[in-house]
């Protein structure tokens, strides 16, 4: 059964750093797009990165340009986020999400994970 488990979240203040982990299982990374999405309290979900099968193609949300990168290591079917330079509008619940075909800023992903929480304040 395909899963996905974020990790890494927590309590960071402004400027500081974190690294989520989306550690997936019943999939092979090199065949699923893979995005990382936020929900803010009171807020819609809005994707964040969004990364394709091979992962030589990525691309962010103009909020996090610069400050997020996403990777992957096949190897360990795991999927991250360095996030760098946060602010408190960073706060929000992080979430991973798979598609066999192709990545979009959208709800259409085929698989979701549960989430993990990022508080950024002082």
């Amino acid at each position: 059964q395909l899963q996905l488990v974020e990790s890494g979240g927590g309590l960071v203040q402004p400027g500081g750093s974190l690294r989520l982990s989306c550690t997936a299982s019943g999939l092979s990374l090199d065949r699923y797009a893979i995005g990382w999405f936020r929900q803010a309290p009171g807020k819609e979900r809005e994707g964040v990165s969004c990364m394709s099968a091979s992962g030589r193609s990525i691309t962010y949300a103009d909020s996090v340009k610069g400050r997020f990168t996403a990777s992957k290591d096949n190897a360990k079917i795991t999927v991250y986020l360095q996030m760098n330079s946060l602010k408190p509008e960073d706060t929000a619940v992080y979430y991973c999400a798979a598609d066999k075909d192709y990545c979009s800023f959208s709800e259409a992903m085929d698989h979701w994970g549960k989430g993990t929480l990022v508080t950024v304040s002082s």
